[in-house]
């Protein structure tokens, strides 16, 4: 799994780009004869079906793509790929299910059933989900699990926390058209940077004053362009941003003050604004019930296995959430950090971000561990 991880680490790819990431997969599968088929362009669907008797169906998801950024870590296995790096995890979370996929392959004969591996791509983007449930992935599923790298969680630790971990995300963008003049005539034109500018401003207040104190919303803008010369009234701008919701009126209603703040801002500047709107993913719910099950079997890995089920709500999302609109699932997030190893204290997202991969083996051991209890139950819940 080490050699897997690190061949993903040095070869990253960006959403829906990875081909590379697919072909090895696949090759992988293929050692193990597990049958696969492609889902959309750079996804990978494994199927496994145990020859005991007895039915049922597990679905087991790992994220694939990785992320615009530059890797400042000095390893042997950096990216090879200048300002594409392997800085979520994703790297680990695949060769931890193809890990999972060669042990279960081995011991089909201690199953029935069926279990089913997504390598979904495009995590990042809040794409790939949608393709696997649109072709079946999850047709008569009972139960889907998933996992992710938790620097803030020392190796050695899952954290299982039933209910919700994670927050619904949005991206949106905001177009400003204004009219463009010289900058000594600015009554003759409508200045889309000054309304965008403006706008800015306005819906960062929305949530020190239009959203409740006691519930978490978060709204960032990280991107503003506007003009094309210093001595012109700008006639076009753009700002793009996201939204961190934990309910889905909140969603719709800070969705709601956005459009309406950016319309009436621009109106008085004498510019008009639209905003597009994209749905990155829904809030991410454990099952409570699953989360007690995938607890019972991440205890049997070893005793000097520590389980939290009280791990802090995270404003960051994750698309595991779509397939947990459809079948009872449970995220799990695999402590990486080790205080020997510095770079694997760093955060997520971070050009020095690392992992210890000791934790490979108990995210492949959590998958396996969840799939064989659950498919030799006798009786399910």
């Amino acid at each position: 799994m080490i050699n897997l991880r690190r061949d993903f680490h040095r070869h990253p790819e960006l959403s829906l780009q990875e081909r590379r990431t697919a072909g090895v997969i696949e090759q992988e599968l293929e050692r193990f004869e597990i049958s696969h088929t492609r889902i959309g362009a750079t996804g990978v669907l494994g199927i496994l079906r145990g020859t005991q008797s007895g039915s049922g169906v597990v679905a087991l998801r790992a994220d694939i793509d990785a992320l615009p950024i530059q890797e400042t870590n000095d390893v042997e296995y950096r990216s090879q790929t200048d300002g594409i790096m392997h800085a979520c995890g994703h790297d680990a979370h695949t060769a931890s299910l193809l890990g999972a996929a060669k042990v279960l392959s081995q011991n089909r004969d201690r199953f029935g059933g069926e279990l089913r591996f997504l390598f979904q791509p495009a995590e990042e983007t809040g794409k790939g989900a949608p393709d696997f449930i649109n072709a079946g992935a999850l047709d008569g599923a009972e139960r889907i699990l998933g996992l992710h790298s938790a620097p803030d969680l020392p190796l050695g630790t899952i954290g299982l926390t039933p209910g919700l971990n994670n927050a619904a995300v949005d991206h949106f963008r905001i177009l400003v058209h204004g009219k463009a003049a010289h900058v000594s005539t600015p009554q003759l034109g409508a200045d889309a940077l000054y309304a965008a500018s403006q706008i800015v401003v306005a819906i960062q207040g929305l949530v020190a004053r239009r959203s409740s104190p006691v519930e978490p919303v978060l709204l960032g803008v990280g991107k503003f362009a506007a003009g094309t010369t210093y001595n012109a009234v700008a006639e076009y701008a753009e700002l793009e941003g996201t939204t961190r919701t934990i309910s889905q009126e909140t969603r719709l209603q800070v969705r709601e003050w956005i459009d309406q703040t950016a319309e009436q801002i621009a109106a008085i500047s004498g510019a008009e604004a639209r905003v597009i709107w994209s749905d990155i993913t829904s809030a991410l719910i454990n099952d409570p019930q699953v989360s007690r099950e995938a607890a019972e079997v991440a205890k049997g890995l070893g005793d000097h296995i520590q389980v939290v089920t009280n791990r802090p709500l995270s404003l960051g999302g994750d698309n595991f959430a779509e397939y947990q609109r459809f079948v009872p699932g449970c995220y799990a997030y695999i402590g990486t950090a080790n205080t020997d190893l510095p770079s694997t204290l760093n955060s997520l997202h971070n050009g020095n971000f690392d992992l210890d991969e000791n934790a490979l083996v108990l995210g492949a051991g959590l998958y396996v561990g969840y799939a064989l209890w659950w498919l030799g139950r006798q009786e399910k819940p």
